[in-house]
């Protein structure tokens, strides 16, 4: 330290000297001590980019691993040691400015006692008093050093390439702790040091933008990647919604589900729903299960109005909880089962996790469509399961081609079929024992929900085009339609209501879909739904379609969503409508051809048609008796 203060001492001395004005020697001290600093301050600059261009990496390991901090902390260390960055090494700078602020106390307290200097201000303000000890007009010093502090702030949060990108709470903590220290420091210290600190800080504004004109972050940083990486992350940490307080009734419901589900041993079985509109995707496994054994299925749902709980008041072997997103996270990295069985695909791509507690759990997957993997998930979206479910032999072959193309582990795949739609079947047979005569044959419109729908491409050019046919029209859009654009629908039903068209936005009942004679849709599952239910055909509107796994053609298994269109209907092009009543009616017509097709094929590519739910639940429960035998002969 000794060393440190006769060099600040020698310098301070040469200022004044060359000044023969103790404040504008200061300035000049610290103009100097800028100079001399640049160096570190380029290092600076350099690495709080490098920070911010690891970020985006940095963002995609923290969402990809979230709730796993242990995971994020050696991903995050292994891009640091690719980068050759140290985080530590960003306090060698305040480290620096401290020992300089302390370092010129010591001079000016040394200045004092020499009586060759004159310590004051062009003669005016002697800077060797402190505004704590002479108040007066002295109580400026404090404030010009507060203010100088907010003016750096600023411009860092404008301009400095880290703070920038800091949170809001980050930015205002800083500047409020800058302006306080600066407040503080000035008022218990000399007005010298006030001014050391002013001049300090705007030079430093200074040397900001000049860095930033030297070395450019854009030059090296991938902005555009960089905010998508903040909207996956932010994403992830908005799950479930807006937050709620700790003490409030679902959080309470929530622990104690959580601590409910911890306290069972030796759970055989457990499904994941993400929400009440799943069930119907495990009921037929799930009756079967209950009707063939006495095992307890144990229900998580991240839905707090499941109907499951309701269910489960009459069935006492169903043991629901309420597990929200989030809590989600360390419940399934603390999983202990024998099976978890769940629809929702990704399993360790994203924030759900394998178990970290026991690695013998069989996760199951199955699918909630009839369509391809490949294509309608994203890549990898089932690598990680032990087990998958298929509808048909098209799912099968693009598990098995996955499988050999990325030198993946061979999973377990059972050729399944679809509970969901045997039970469509079933209910459809016995509410459809006769066909009854119609006044009018009854088109339904159904779209999707994703970019160029039907809804935001040409709907009322098709309902230009088919109002004039002797059709009862019926235009059932995607709930989300009706949620986002309900000035659209009321206007829809103005325009066409009084041309006989019905604009349908009530979904509480599934009768239309079933009652109508054919369907017009563009990517829509429900096409499936539909033509396989009732062996009725379906016109596709070929809007762009959407691609959920841009590497699906590495794959030599062409997805059934786009070939099977042509063999369960017809397909028009958005820009040719005028081909739209032609085919429609061509359709119509010949309904009961397409009756005998759509019936062939669904037998053909639908597994186990019927009894898909037997099949389910027979590999389900040699599944468990396989675990539970391991145990014994262990």
């Amino acid at each position: 330290m000794s060393i440190l203060l006769n060099i600040l001492t020698v310098i301070m001395n040469f200022c004044y000297r060359l000044c023969r004005n103790y404040g504008l020697a200061i300035i000049l001290f610290t103009l100097i001590s800028k100079i001399v600093l640049m160096p570190l301050s380029v290092w600076v600059q350099k690495n709080s980019i490098k920070m911010v261009k690891m970020q985006p990496e940095i963002n995609h390991i923290t969402a990809r691993f979230f709730g796993d901090k242990d995971r994020i902390a050696e991903e995050t260390n292994a891009i640091y040691k690719r980068y050759k960055y140290n985080p530590f090494a960003s306090i060698i700078p305040m480290a620096v400015q401290i020992l300089l602020l302390m370092g010129l106390i010591e001079v000016i307290k040394a200045g004092m006692l020499d009586p060759s200097i004159d310590m004051t201000f062009f003669g005016h303000v002697d800077l060797s008093l402190v505004p704590s000890q002479t108040g007066g007009m002295l109580v400026l010093s404090p404030l010009l050093a507060g203010v100088s502090a907010w003016i750096l702030c600023v411009a860092q949060t404008a301009s400095n390439v880290l703070q920038a990108e800091q949170s809001k709470a980050n930015k205002y903590g800083m500047m409020a702790f800058s302006v306080g220290l600066s407040l503080y420091l000035g008022w218990f210290v000399a007005v010298g040091v006030a001014v050391y600190w002013m001049a300090s800080n705007l030079f430093a504004v200074l040397q900001l933008y000049l860095l930033n004109w030297l070395i450019p972050p854009k030059k090296y940083v991938d902005y555009e990647a960089l905010e998508k990486s903040k909207q996956e992350l932010a994403a992830l940490k908005n799950l479930g919604g807006k937050k709620r307080r700790f003490g409030d009734a679902e959080s309470r419901r929530e622990r104690a589900d959580y601590k409910r589900f911890f306290k069972i041993a030796n759970k055989h079985i457990v499904f994941y729903s993400e929400n009440t509109g799943f069930y119907k995707y495990f009921r037929g496994i799930i009756e079967e299960l209950l009707r063939r054994t006495n095992l307890t299925i144990h229900y998580i749902t991240s839905d707090p109005n499941d109907a499951i709980f309701q269910l489960a008041e009459t069935q006492p072997k169903i043991k629901p909880y309420y597990i929200g997103e989030k809590k989600l996270i360390t419940l399934m990295m603390k999983m202990e089962a024998d099976v978890v069985v769940m629809t929702m695909p990704d399993l360790e791509n994203y924030h759900i996790k394998r178990s970290y507690v026991s690695k013998d759990v069989e996760y199951v997957f199955i699918p909630h469509d009839m369509g391809s993997y490949n294509l309608t998930c994203r890549q990898g979206c089932v690598d990680h399961f032990d087990t998958v479910f298929c509808t048909g032999k098209e799912q099968r072959a693009e598990v098995e081609a996955t499988e050999k193309v990325y030198g993946l582990p061979k999973k377990k795949i059972v050729d399944w079929g679809y509970c969901l739609l045997d039970q469509m079947r079933a209910d459809y047979a016995a509410a459809h024992t006769e066909d009854k005569p119609k006044e009018k044959k009854t088109i339904l419109i159904a779209p999707s929900w994703q970019p160029d729908n039907i809804v935001d491409s040409c709907l009322e050019e098709m309902l230009d085009n088919l109002k004039d046919l002797d059709y009862h029209i019926i235009v059932r859009p995607h709930p989300q339609h009706v949620r986002h654009m309900p000035e659209k629908m009321e206007s829809l039903k103005a325009k066409y209501g009084p041309l006989g068209i019905e604009i349908q936005t009530d979904f509480s009942s599934n009768s239309t879909v079933f009652e109508a004679d054919m369907m017009i849709t563009d990517w829509s599952g429900i096409a499936y739904e539909y033509a396989f239910t009732t062996c009725r055909p379906v016109l596709f509107i070929d809007t762009p379609m959407k691609i959920m796994n841009p590497e699906y053609q590495k794959i030599d298994v062409k997805p059934i969503n786009i070939w099977m269109r042509a063999e369960i209907g017809a397909v028009v092009a958005p820009d040719h409508m005028n081909e739209l009543a032609p085919a429609v009616t061509n359709l119509i017509e010949n309904s009961a051809q397409y009756h005998d097709k759509i019936d062939r094929f669904v037998h053909e590519y639908v597994y186990n048609l019927g009894s898909s739910a037997q099949v389910g639940a027979d590999y389900l429960i040699s599944a468990i008796q396989a675990k539970i035998q391991k145990r014994k002969e262990q």
